[in-house]
């Protein structure tokens, strides 16, 4: 289940925004993983304070060649660090591999995050407002095939299957 989201830049604020309303939602100590971002260990620890096993994987690219450079293209990865930030997570467990799906999946079912189609938002409101009816529909509307059921039901959130009249009137 993903229990909180927002639209934001990657800055101080909006992390230190995203990390305490992620702390209020959960009624248990979590395990983090961030890639490197500074800003994200300050606002781990100003949301969750000693209440969180945190770590971070840091990835170092490599400089990329003038004749290598193409569209779109990303540097090359030369090392991946697992680096434990604050109490004691378990460091096999220090990924940001979930997310980095959860990212691809929204893109998928977005067609608002694709750059170059005509589908592609260009007002901050109504890609707000598509956001969060994707998580909706996400949480309470699509069955995942690992478990079975919707990830607001596998939480404990729902007890069935929300239609599609009942997500939007949840919304209205």
């Amino acid at each position: 289940m993903v229990p909180c989201f927002l639209v934001g830049l990657r800055d101080r604020y909006h992390a230190d925004c995203f990390v305490e309303d992620l702390a209020k939602r959960l009624n248990r100590r979590p395990q983090i993983s961030t890639d490197g971002r500074a800003t994200y260990v300050e606002a781990v620890e100003r949301g969750f304070g000693s209440e969180v096993d945190y770590g971070q994987v840091v990835k170092t690219y490599g400089a990329t060649e003038l004749s290598d450079q193409r569209r779109y293209s990303p540097a090359t990865l030369t090392s991946i660090k697992k680096i434990v930030v604050s109490e004691t997570p378990d460091k096999s467990l220090i990924s940001t591999s979930y997310i980095e799906r959860q990212n691809l999946t929204m893109r998928m079912h977005m067609r608002r995050l694709t750059r170059l189609t005509n589908a592609f938002s260009k007002k901050l409101e109504n890609f707000k407002a598509a956001v969060r009816l994707y998580f909706a529909y996400y949480n309470f509307v699509r069955i995942h095939k690992s478990v079975r059921m919707t990830p607001a039901m596998a939480g404990g959130v729902t007890d069935h299957v929300w239609t599609l009249d009942e997500l939007l009137a949840a919304a209205a």
